[in-house]
């Protein structure tokens, strides 16, 4: 490889450190930025949601993760010389912006719909992806994929998966604690009814003592931890994909045994000591606390089980590292010497200053990810026993031709779903011709604690093997309010065996109170629900919901409207995103057609090389991705009639690059960088010519 001398290093050094540390923080800048308001909603849940506390872990791997690549990200800064084609040149920087704005076009759209923050959170990855592409290149997107990738656990399980997949698990678990603790020589028996199975134990003073096994104990919270944590694990497992595969394959059923385990642990606890014991056992070993023991259990299995690959061999060249070295790399085993060392161009401070404008302008404009409204001022008031509900009066408009009336407030309720507050009020039609609506009110911390109608109805009763408790007549989603834009989802079920029909409105919105002379945030659920008849006529109660949700967000007062480029981005975001799509595809395929035309123009160059140079590309072929100079001449020995030295091969492949048949690759070796030649020539060719040589 040719000997490329570095400058002073002491001046090259700081400039490179400054530009790394500008181009990161810009990324990281922006990100939290755009992104600060779904941070906020989704680390609150996080504290008090036991079903997402796993995502207070994802910024801490994903540091991890990045420190883990620093070595191969800086091996690969420099963006390689390539072709002079305005498209090939400028590809990373079209394709990053492209990307870009396809994540925050679909964001937008997510604005606008009944799921936002699944929608901004899955363009995450995205969006990280294109500002690396802009001011970096395809190269360091490369060996950061897994680490961007990695982000996409930040999004909250769907409430779906949780009661599916905990549901299954719950039964699971239920039975085989249930035939352990028989076993162990407690009179235990398992039984069903809506909230899951029961496991009902006798006590040595004939007493019973029922556990309820539901999703909360299923496992399924600790689960979806230990999963992440067991692909964090296997990503960093190195040797084969398999051993990868094994260390997360096998995580799966040992966390269900530590699950059913523990269940039996709180079992025979209750049968020798009591209830309260049990329970307090039950919530001091809840998911984190699993979660944490079978990733130590994991990690040992991964240290003493699964076999590490060999040590790197010591090169006789480069070790120990020679002084005075005039060139970045070992000659004989490719190892990187010094790391190249990058500065700011006026292109890339117009990258920076273009993505700061950018961002800038979207924060101008940008809504936030729930519709922001003031609530009523003195509805809650904080007392040592918890979120009290203090005057019942000025909640809701007064509207003409109802009543309104305070019902009650469902403490049970507000006890098993973890929300501050569930409160009921009605309003009575002065028209008896017409349905009562009932409105119920969710206030909690986290969107977390609030479920959706059909998921409780129906996802969860199928989840466990039952028939869905209701049969559903309609599901679709309703725009409830133009400026701020607010979704709704109107859902029109009949419970089994009932004669009436249900018919409810929903939504989810952000409400500021005031709280003890302070103000506060809170995730509000308001749901309007009528019963009917006849659910033949849910067309003309659909539209007295939709009146009256309105009439309730008027009254909320709503603190931060949407500027009209907001509202028309917003709503057009799916199909603008998807001819921006469309664009970056077609570009993609123009620029595969164009290297793919360099290429076979570099073929006819080829075939007109003697045949001790196209030896040379042979020798490289045999020598794969193991192709440091000295692999490479001994490839050309074997192939070679002539007497073959390095520093021949050394020239040819200097002639080879400046052609452009090769060029100089980073190869990641367990994190390592090592310089490699690699081959322009389209692949068929590499291999007919290897058929033709032998």
């Amino acid at each position: 490889m040719h000997e490329t001398r570095f400058p002073a290093m002491g001046s090259a050094l700081t400039h490179h450190r400054l530009a790394v540390a500008l181009k990161a923080l810009v990324i990281s800048i922006t990100v939290l930025a755009l992104y600060f308001q779904d941070f906020s909603i989704i680390f609150a849940g996080a504290l008090v949601t036991e079903s997402t506390f796993h995502i207070l872990a994802i910024p801490f791997l994903f540091v991890f993760l990045l420190y883990r690549k620093r070595k191969m990200v800086n091996a690969t800064l420099l963006t390689p010389e390539g072709s002079k084609n305005f498209f090939q040149k400028y590809c990373s920087l079209i394709v990053g912006t492209t990307l870009s704005a396809v994540a925050i076009l679909t964001y937008w759209y997510g604005s606008y719909s009944f799921m936002p923050l699944e929608f901004h959170m899955a363009t995450l990855p995205f969006l990280t992806a294109g500002l690396i592409l802009i001011l970096f290149n395809p190269q360091t997107l490369k060996h950061l994929f897994f680490p961007i990738a990695f982000l996409i656990f930040l999004t909250p399980p769907p409430s779906e998966l949780l009661f599916g997949v905990g549901s299954a698990l719950a039964n699971l678990s239920a039975g085989a604690s249930n035939g352990l603790t028989n076993l162990l020589g407690v009179q235990a028996t398992l039984s069903a009814d809506n909230a899951g199975p029961i496991i009902t134990i006798l006590r040595p003073d004939s007493t019973l003592i029922p556990f309820n096994v539901g999703v909360a104990c299923s496992g399924i919270y600790s689960l979806i931890g230990f999963a992440i944590f067991a692909i964090f694990i296997a990503y960093l497992t190195a040797g084969k994909f398999r051993n990868k595969l094994f260390i997360f394959v096998i995580g799966i059923p040992f966390m269900l045994l530590l699950n059913i385990i523990r269940i039996t642990v709180i079992l025979l606890i209750g049968y020798n000591y009591g209830e309260a014991l049990a329970l307090e056992i039950f919530h001091s070993m809840g998911a984190t606390v699993l979660m944490f023991i079978g990733t130590l259990i994991l990690l040992g299995i991964n240290e003493k089980i699964i076999k590490k690959p060999a040590p790197l061999a010591r090169c006789s060249v480069c070790t120990p590292m020679p002084n005075g070295l005039s060139v970045p790399f070992c000659n004989a085993c490719g190892k990187l010497f010094k790391y190249p060392k990058i500065k700011l161009s006026r292109l890339d401070i117009a990258k920076i200053m273009g993505i700061f404008i950018a961002v800038i302008m979207l924060l101008s404009i940008q809504a936030p990810t729930f519709a922001l409204t003031q609530g009523p001022a003195e509805l809650l008031y904080q007392a040592p026993q918890g979120i009290q509900v203090s005057d019942q009066n000025g909640v809701l408009p007064e509207l003409e031709g109802y009543t309104l009336h305070y019902s009650y407030r469902d403490v049970a309720y507000e006890r098993v779903s973890g929300n501050d507050a569930a409160i009921v009020y009605t309003y009575h039609p002065d028209d008896d011709s017409k349905n009562t609506i009932w409105v119920a009110m969710q206030i909690g911390t986290s969107l977390m604690t609030q479920h959706r109608w059909e998921t409780c109805l129906i996802n969860f009763p199928l989840s466990q093997g039952d028939p869905a408790k209701v049969t559903q007549f309609a599901l679709h989603d309703v725009q409830l309010y133009d400026n701020p834009p607010m979704t709704g989802r109107f859902f029109v079920f009949q419970y089994n065996n009932a004669i009436q029909s249900q018919a409810v409105l929903y939504w989810y919105q952000t409400a500021v109170f005031n709280i003890n002379g302070t103000s506060q945030s809170k995730s509000v659920m308001i749901s309007l629900i009528t019963y009917m008849d006849n659910v033949v006529t849910f067309d003309d109660i659909e539209n007295q919901h939709i009146s009256i949700a309105k009439a309730i967000n008027s009254y909320w007062q709503p603190l931060k409207s949407w500027s009209s480029v907001t509202l028309v981005i917003s709503q057009n975001g799916f199909v603008l995103s998807l001819g921006v799509v469309v664009i970056l595809v077609l570009f993609v395929l123009y620029v595969i057609f164009l290297d793919g035309k360099e290429k076979r123009s570099l073929l006819t160059f080829y075939r007109k090389l003697s045949v001790q140079d196209q030896l040379l590309i042979k020798a490289l072929s045999n020598a794969c991705m193991s192709s440091s100079t000295d692999v490479v001449t001994a490839e050309f020995q074997k192939l070679s009639t002539l007497p073959v030295t390095e520093p021949y091969v050394i020239q040819k492949l200097n002639e080879a690059k400046a052609n452009g048949l090769i060029v100089e690759s980073i190869k990641n070796l367990h994190d390592t960088p090592v310089l490699v030649w690699k081959i322009q020539l389209p692949k068929a060719t590499t291999f007919f010519q290897k058929l033709y040589h032998r």
